[in-house]
């Protein structure tokens, strides 16, 4: 099981090399420092440079390793849809997966005549098997707010909407600023606004459905009953 606790917090991140997965890290532990925790973070794993397969864990709390065991992950942040999948076996049905959508056709299943599975039918058989799934379009916020290259702050974004995500918006961005250009930081505040926004529409989605449902009975007993 994930850990459910604030203080101790275990996130496995994947990717493709060019992403933004290192910095990306590198910002989450930062912002873990600046609001007190201990911080361990796994080596870089997969080939870095652009278009390989790239993972990272690391662990916010109390704790030794930063390798995050099989079924503990708190957070799976994944770049690509195809990698998420990657991470399932650090995964249980509490942890929260949070994906970018759009894929990146690995040249090698075009030399062996094979398919990239259906991006709904991906998201549809997370769906049927954990209960937080979040596939934010984070290639279009990403240019939204200025560049593609702001993809790894808009998904960042996302997390840090996440009420089980231990640390604040706020200190988040400051830990971008302190490793990003000032010139890049009105972008990736925009990314990172995005994100939080994407996440936080899901919420919006769920009550909808909810009032639709409610209405949708409150109608039939009143048909029935009159």
């Amino acid at each position: 099981m994930a850990s459910n606790d604030k203080n101790n917090y275990s996130i496995y991140i994947s990717g493709v090399g060019g992403q933004g997965i290192i910095k990306t890290s590198v910002i989450i532990g930062e912002a873990a420092m600046l609001e007190g925790y201990d911080v361990v973070m796994s080596e870089i794993h997969g080939m870095s440079q652009r278009g390989g397969s790239v993972s990272t864990e690391l662990k916010i709390g109390n704790f030794k390793s930063s390798i995050v065991e099989e079924s503990k992950a708190d957070l799976i942040l994944a770049f690509e849809p195809i990698e998420v999948l990657r991470g399932l076996n650090k995964a249980n049905k509490d942890t929260t997966l949070i994906f970018n959508t759009f894929p990146i056709v690995p040249s090698t299943l075009t030399q062996t005549g094979e398919t990239y599975p259906e991006i709904d039918d991906i998201v549809r058989n997370l769906k049927d098997n954990f209960d937080s799934v979040f596939p934010i379009e984070g290639n279009g916020l990403a240019v939204d707010a200025g560049s593609i290259l702001s993809l790894n702050m808009v998904l960042l974004g996302a997390c840090v909407a996440n009420e089980d995500f231990p640390l604040s918006k706020e200190t988040v961005e400051t830990a971008m600023k302190n490793n990003l250009a000032p010139k890049f930081h009105e972008m990736n505040l925009k990314a990172i606004e995005n994100g939080y926004n994407a996440f936080i529409a899901f919420g919006y989605k769920t009550l909808t459905k909810i009032f639709l449902l409610v209405g949708s009975f409150q109608l039939f007993l009143f048909l029935f009953l009159f």
